[in-house]
């Protein structure tokens, strides 16, 4: 049965209006129950041909063209994290480029794509767990192994292949990359209608898993279907709030504006949570300063005035200014918790004993983020109060409850100034952790605080290390902890540490 004119007229707009950004009726219109991708675990494109060409040669033709006319302004440091629109390309493509084409010659190995869900209700925050997301420029590969350990950083935060299969606002953002890119991997996340606040919990949970060449790309349009003169007044005013770095700042604007009664407006911000969590990370990874690269709105592609849709392509930027000595005093404030704690004790206790007994190492089924980045830590070994080894190990790539592992076992079999760890001895040890923050190399020994730092000497190839609690547990002054460590476990002159030639290190240590 055909349309009548005005079915075709009204599904003319349904489609136009979807493209200009988020037809927030869609949800509410009934959404048909798409599968949860191939068995290969590749989801296919859904918007290509409608939001994109759909054809290979086409679409790279289109972003090439959209990259070569952006113009953006000079970023002055490291991209972290990207705000970028996710309308179709003829209305929003543009200011898309103005983010993209500043990424070009960064390094960049995984790209976090924030969004808010557009077609699916649930509650809480949607990762698509593995596989690949499919383009007519070909697949992306998800990065598994990131994904899990995000699923594990909070509640609610959930493997939900489901909720992607229809969403455009991840995929749209997906060309861009592939051109401007080498090869890399996604996260794909989105966050559901009843999400509040599971921003907070997201940016937590990505401070610890994302790196130097992780891209965060938050993907939200702005004001949808006010006049353009309200939009371009009430895009600024958001605009200005997420430049603030402030998401407090960015929520308040928000609400604010909903008070207003702009007419025809249904939101100023269709993916609110992404863009606050985004803030919120970028905050954690010293990336607060922020430049507008571009803005506009629908009219500026369709000439429609009465009903438009804001866009805007905003980055934030670590501008290299903030020190190695600051970053890592803030990894030295964080520290593990309770559970955390409990759990690492137990895994150096059974490492040691299905070692000493069978020469097995435990499978340890982590349920911690935390537990899973990278790290330096010590395991000491006691016995009826004494000294019965002590080994560790400084920034490691490994996770931390690997290096437990090793460390644990080392500490028991390696430790040369004792022999190995017998059976019969296993009932009286006692087993204490010490999780390190980063070496920061001091250019006066003046800075030593004892029991707060550890220190280690180096001179050539000798060096040594002491741990926080050894002044504490020895009553040593600062002649003796620095004397000793000199003499007893770098082979060098007792005063060496004060002459200029012997470099000086201090760290801290969560002990536990």
């Amino acid at each position: 049965m055909g349309y009548s004119g005005g079915m075709k007229w009204r599904a003319f707009f349904l489609v136009r209006f979807w493209m200009m950004g988020c037809l927030l009726v869609l949800p509410f219109l009934g959404c048909a129950q798409g599968g949860e991708g191939k068995e290969d675990g590749v989801r296919p494109a859904a918007v290509a041909g409608q939001f994109y060409p759909g054809g290979r040669e086409a679409l790279g033709a289109e972003v090439d063209r959209l990259l070569r006319e952006a113009a953006p302004p000079v970023v002055p440091g490291r991209i972290r994290v990207l705000i970028v629109p996710h309308a179709g390309y003829v209305y929003s493509g543009g200011v898309a480029a103005y983010a993209y084409k500043r990424l070009s010659g960064q390094e960049v190995n995984t790209v976090v794509l924030l969004g808010d869900s557009h077609q699916e209700a649930f509650d809480g925050v949607a990762v698509y767990p593995s596989g690949a997301f499919q383009t007519p420029l070909g697949p992306v590969e998800v990065n598994a192994s990131l994904c899990k350990r995000l699923i594990m950083g909070g509640d609610k935060v959930m493997p939900l292949p489901k909720a992607h299969v229809r969403e455009h606002s991840l995929e749209v953002q997906l060309p861009f990359l592939q051109r401007v890119l080498k090869k890399f991997a996604i996260v794909p996340v989105l966050f559901g209608a009843g999400a509040d606040r599971m921003s907070e919990t997201v940016a937590k949970a990505l401070k610890d898993l994302v790196d130097e060449r992780t891209l965060v790309v938050a993907s939200s349009d702005l004001s949808h279907y006010p006049s353009d003169a309200d939009a371009r007044r009430v895009d600024g005013e958001v605009i200005k709030a997420i430049m603030t770095g402030d998401a407090g700042q960015f929520t308040r604007t928000l609400s604010r504006l909903r008070q207003q009664g702009v007419p025809n407006a249904v939101t100023f911000a269709c993916g609110e949570q992404s863009i606050r969590a985004a803030m919120l990370l970028a905050a954690e990874l010293d990336a607060r300063k922020a430049i507008l690269l571009k803005s506009a709105n629908s009219s500026d592609a369709s000439g429609d005035r009465n009903r438009v849709v804001g866009y805007a392509a905003i980055a934030f930027y670590d501008d290299g200014k903030t020190t190695g000595e600051a970053r890592g005093k803030r990894r030295e404030d964080d520290g593990l918790g309770k559970e955390e704690q409990k759990a690492l004790l137990e895994l150096a206790k059974q490492s040691v004993e299905g070692w000493v007994t069978s020469h097995k190492v435990p499978v340890f089924d982590n349920r911690w983020p935390a537990l899973e980045k990278g790290g330096g830590a010590f395991v000491t070994l006691k016995k009826r109060g004494e000294l019965r080894g002590c080994i560790g190990r400084f920034a490691s790539p490994e996770p931390l409850y690997k290096v437990i592992i090793e460390m644990a076992i080392s500490a028991a079999t390696q430790d040369h100034r004792f022999p190995p760890v017998t059976a019969g001895e296993l009932n009286d040890l006692r087993y204490e952790i010490s999780v390190l923050s980063p070496l920061r190399r001091i250019k006066d020994w003046h800075e030593i605080r004892l029991g707060k730092h550890g220190v280690q000497v180096a001179k050539g190839f000798r060096s040594g290390v002491f741990l926080p609690q050894v002044a504490t547990e020895t009553g040593w002054d600062l002649e003796t902890f620095m004397g000793t460590l000199c003499e007893q476990k770098a082979g060098l002159s007792r005063d060496a540490w004060k002459t200029p030639d012997v470099q000086l290190y201090v760290f801290t240590a969560q002990v536990f």
